[in-house]
């Protein structure tokens, strides 16, 4: 009799019962699969959306960024000729657009 409860023993497995099984049941299923293709498209989205931001972010910095800055400086330069007209008691010529 001791073989065939080793037998037994055997065929479930140590911690055994039909837990395994069933776990094993889930993992193989359709469910799980599309779970898993899922998973890794998010995975693909996720990568391609960081490096669209780095580009995104890397070209404003380094066209946008100079082109507000020289855009201010230009302001405050015609800022500047207009205080020295007032200051100067000429006529203030109209801004130019």
């Amino acid at each position: 009799m001791p073989s065939s409860s080793s037998s037994a023993l055997g065929k479930r497995g140590v911690g055994g019962g039909d837990g395994d099984g069933i776990l094993a049941a889930i993992s193989r299923s359709q469910v799980a699969a599309h779970g898993r293709e899922a998973a890794t498209m998010a995975k693909k989205l996720l990568r391609s959306t960081g490096k669209a931001a780095w580009i995104a972010g890397t070209t404003f910095l380094v066209l946008v960024v100079p082109l507000i800055i020289e855009m201010d400086r230009e302001q405050q330069l015609n800022d500047l000729e207009l205080q020295q007209q007032a200051l100067l008691g000429a006529p203030p010529a109209a801004p130019a657009k």
